[in-house]
């Protein structure tokens, strides 16, 4: 191997900081002898913050926030780059590939909303000095509150089409609407905007940033807004995105010094359950703003794969079975059912 220092590519997001820091440790512990540093890129995504990510029938930017970085592997000026495995396409440009995936973390969506005591508290309390003029039209709730229990008009916040389709598939009297920003800042529209209800987030990225749920149902963090409760949401209630949970380490195909760091972070189990729902999503036709779910895992050396679709209308489900060598099959044999 040559001595050049080897450059992680990443967002410049919290979540995305937090992430690229986590393959930095496993580059240096796995390789310690070898010289790692950062590269922050802004990508589309990052740009577009005004933007809404759930206009259904209307193309969004293919890799909206992954092409900055690809961009920077094809030109030799980062050598990693770490996405969301959620965020990268199914189709890499000619020249790269996938070349790892870290163990996948908690695959699960959480419902996030405000505590109908700290609201009713902060309402009564004017002299407080976290109350501003509003807050006492905000609504709250009660700890462990279900998506089917959130009353008639609520709104739920979120900018994917998959959680939408979810949510009012359940409780058609919601209404959603678009939501932008990284994880603190949606936690802090929810907690200011009289006109929101509750959001629904990945438990991974909350995690990688520090927060956690508590055995009572509240959010804490250190920069995670006082008085949010937050439901952990099963995957037979809300099925995760392709990919969701994962980090994906993207290369240049070709490079054996780059192949060989990815052999040492790679995780062959997460590896062949994203195979398999990129494998779906990808004969589905969809992006990773479809209203498409797919969430595969390891059952001793098969593996499960459980997908919904609400592309063509009312939702469609489909499940099977394979040797986990198969994931390619198992993808393309459910997409062809939902289809069919």
């Amino acid at each position: 191997m040559n001595s050049n220092p080897i450059s992680v590519a990443t967002r410049g997001s919290p979540l995305a900081l937090a992430q690229a820091n986590l393959v930095l440790d496993q580059c240096r512990k796995a390789f310690p002898q070898l010289s790692f540093e950062l590269k922050i890129i802004k990508t589309t995504g990052d740009k577009l913050q005004t933007a809404s990510l759930a206009q259904e029938g209307k193309a969004l930017p293919k890799g909206l926030f992954t092409k900055e970085l690809e961009v920077a592997l094809l030109k030799h000026k980062a050598d990693l780059a770490v996405h969301s495995l959620k965020d990268l396409p199914t189709e890499l440009p000619a020249g790269l590939k996938l070349g790892a995936v870290g163990k996948r973390a908690d695959v699960r969506d959480v419902l996030i909303y405000r505590d109908a005591d700290y609201v009713r508290a902060a309402a009564e309390n004017k002299a407080s000095s976290d109350w501003s003029p509003g807050q006492s039209a905000r609504r709250g709730f009660r700890s462990g509150l279900q998506i089917d229990q959130l009353p008639p008009d609520a709104v739920v916040a979120t900018s994917s089409t998959r959680r939408r389709a979810q949510v009012l598939a359940q409780n058609p009297r919601l209404r959603s609407v678009d939501i932008r920003g990284n994880v603190v800042t949606r936690l802090i529209k929810l907690a200011e905007k009289a006109e929101l209800d509750a959001t629904v987030l990945a438990l991974a990225g909350m995690a990688r940033l520090d927060f956690h749920v508590t055995r009572e149902g509240r959010l804490e963090g250190d920069a995670v807004p006082d008085g949010l409760l937050a439901t952990i949401l099963e995957t037979e209630v809300m099925l995760p995105c392709v990919g969701q949970g994962a980090i994906g380490i993207e290369i240049r195909e070709g490079d054996e010094r780059l192949a060989m760091i990815c052999e040492r972070l790679n995780d062959f189990s997460t590896l062949q359950c994203v195979t398999a729902e990129r494998a779906f999503l990808a004969a589905m036709g969809g992006g990773c703003q479809s209203p498409i779910a797919a969430y595969a895992e390891v059952i001793g050396n098969q593996l499960r794969l459980r997908v919904l679709s609400f592309a063509n209308g009312p939702v469609r489900r489909a499940e099977a079975k394979r040797p986990i060598e198969e994931a390619v099959e198992l993808g393309q044999q459910l997409a062809a059912e939902l289809k069919s």
